[in-house]
């Protein structure tokens, strides 16, 4: 399977979400972009959270420092997150001291504002034009471009394959009801239905939540709503089935979910002991370092009979490389050449795919389904089929995922009923919206 022309407009990101990036560039890219980082010796600093590629980034930036000896770089991971969710805190600790990264990522939209002063244009770059559609968008204010997309990701409920044969589950459950039979399935024959990690709040506050808010009818009138005082949580149907969802993965889950991390999560998932996890397939390096066979699939996270969103994932664009606007010319040059010949170098390209696992957002980045790994295929196939919805966390008030995460540990962990829990929404979001 190529991944050559991806048709995101048609199926990946939704038209409520997304809208034509205005900017382009008429620049030229290739395998031998690299050029604007000569010279006298640089340090580029990169500040990054996706602990899964911590790894395959320090192999990456070593390639590149090969073919550019004058250039290195000090690469810092903090976060345990997927999508660098908890190194947030400690990336405006590092602002705050004057220790600020050449590179750091954003997740676009609301948080791309909140950063926006701190940002370098990256309108005029070489990659521009290879985007694929709707993908500058996260990063896109006013017209200009401040950010390069890292890849696409999507989630739902990643399964074991070999787990569900086992258990006689032959049909991918799409309602809550087939859910809970495939759980009770799994029970009967020995295997722990979900690995869950709610230890992590972004597993709930950002990916859980997504689920029921772009399960309403008009999810962007639906955030203004709230945005303008006029919108409730509380009593909202889709949220009621969210709840009942989450409740169904703590009662067939593993114990001691709320001091279950990422890794422990995973680590659970990969070595077989549990057959159903709520991630994505930005999790497929860590799988393939512990189990590199797995049989894997992905299917929707239902509410109670799917709905607007049955049969569909979350998939939308992570986050996105940016360049700090304040760094030193020599820092900034070499930065952004190092962003175009990750996309446009065949060193680059490979490694995006065969090592990062990544699905592209770029056109003239190929990628096989044996190099982005079984999850990566499931995300592609379930995108060509027009079958995903965006994520629509992106757009919360800053600060809102973080509270909205904590709140429902508080739920998982009996501390509040479903009423106080949705009220405890409602004051969070009049509390920190603009």
């Amino acid at each position: 399977m190529k991944l050559k022309k991806f048709p995101l407009a048609a199926g990946v990101l939704s038209a409520s979400l997304l809208f034509t990036a205005a900017c382009s560039s008429d620049s030229s890219s290739g395998d031998n972009a690299s050029g604007g980082a000569k010279g006298d010796q640089v340090v580029v600093d990169i500040f990054q959270g996706k602990v899964e590629i911590a790894d395959q980034l320090k192999a990456l930036t070593d390639q590149y420092t090969k073919e550019n000896p004058n250039v290195t770089f000090n690469i810092e991971t903090v976060g345990g997150g997927a999508d660098g969710a908890d190194g947030a805190a400690a990336l405006k600790a590092k602002f705050a001291s004057g220790n600020e990264p050449d590179i750091f990522s954003n997740g676009g939209y609301q948080e791309a504002v909140t950063w926006k002063d701190k940002l370098e244009d990256l309108s005029g770059e070489p990659w521009i034009k290879d985007a694929f559609d709707n993908t500058l968008d996260p990063m896109t204010i006013d017209g200009k471009v401040y950010g390069q997309p890292m890849n696409l990701e999507g989630y739902g409920f990643a399964y074991n394959k070999e787990l569900f044969k086992k258990a006689g589950i032959k049909e991918v459950p799409q309602t809550l009801d087939e859910l809970e039979a495939a759980a009770k399935k799994l029970k009967a024959a020995g295997i722990t239905p979900f690995s869950i990690g709610y230890g992590e709040w972004w597993v709930l506050g950002n990916h859980g939540l997504n689920i029921p808010f772009s399960a309403q009818e008009d999810p962007d009138a639906f955030i203004k709503s709230l945005n303008e005082g006029t919108g409730k949580i509380s009593g909202n149907q889709q949220f009621k089935e969210y709840v009942k969802l989450l409740d169904l993965t703590i009662k067939y889950g593993n114990k001691n979910s709320l001091t279950t991390d990422y890794n422990t999560q995973v680590t659970n998932f990969a070595t077989g002991e549990a057959a159903i996890i709520q991630q994505g397939n930005w999790i497929q390096p860590m799988l393939d370092k512990i189990n590199p066979n797995l049989d894997l699939g992905v299917m929707p996270m239902p509410l109670g009979d799917g709905g607007s969103v049955k049969g569909k994932i979350s998939v939308d664009v992570p986050s996105s490389w940016v360049v700090h606007n304040g760094a030193p010319e020599a820092d900034k040059e070499a930065a952004k050449d190092f962003l175009n010949w990750m996309v446009t170098s065949e060193e680059g390209k490979r490694a995006l795919v065969e090592e990062f696992k990544y699905v592209p957002a770029f056109k003239t980045i190929e990628a096989d389904a044996k190099d982005i790994g079984p999850l990566g295929a499931e995300i592609l196939k379930y995108s060509e089929e027009g079958k995903t919805m965006p994520w629509q966390f992106m757009k919360f008030p800053d600060g809102v995922k973080e509270e909205f995460g904590a709140s429902l540990q508080e739920y998982v962990g009996g501390q509040v009923t479903e009423e106080e829990l949705f009220k405890s929404f409602e004051s969070t979001w009049d509390k920190l919206k603009k």
